[in-house]
């Protein structure tokens, strides 16, 4: 099962209608210092605590050229998107006012948001950009949800 109304092809359309303002900030060296970024988008029908140990990657998205990648950022984004899933909070929340909720395995980054159990992550600018950019993915990807939930009632 998955997502009744967030559908890869919404999330896709909702990602590229924000990636042109992505992009444009990215070219900033206050914003990223290598002008790349990648997106990750959890399937919001896999709620944690209700017998998922892992949550469904739903769309992934790069923005830049991926050949400036000097990390892995993709998998950064991921383990962002997971410390969000499982502690249904903003990763910056939970490594800032909540470290001790952290185990061993975690990642120390953030970057990833929890929207009313929407669940994106960013990685590749600086973490304040990742959150900014991941919110924005959010809340274009919550609103374009409830349009198509309105369309089949």
């Amino acid at each position: 099962m998955s997502s009744r109304f967030l559908i890869p092809d919404l999330a896709l359309a909702a990602l590229d209608a924000i990636t042109p303002a992505i992009a444009a900030q990215l070219a900033s060296p206050e914003v990223s210092g290598l002008g790349v970024l990648h997106l990750v988008v959890l399937d919001p029908s896999v709620p944690c605590g209700d017998g998922a140990s892992e949550p469904r990657v739903l769309l992934e998205h790069s923005i830049g050229d991926r050949a400036r990648w000097d990390v892995d950022y993709a998998d950064y984004a991921r383990r962002k998107a997971l410390l969000s899933w499982r502690h249904r909070m903003d990763s910056r929340r939970l490594q800032l006012l909540e470290p001790h909720r952290l185990s061993t395995d975690d990642a120390v980054l953030w970057g990833g948001v929890w929207l009313d159990g929407l669940v994106v992550a960013a990685s590749g600018a600086f973490p304040i950009w990742d959150e900014c950019f991941s919110m924005m993915a959010a809340a274009q990807l919550r609103a374009r949800a409830w349009i198509a939930a309105e369309a089949a009632r």
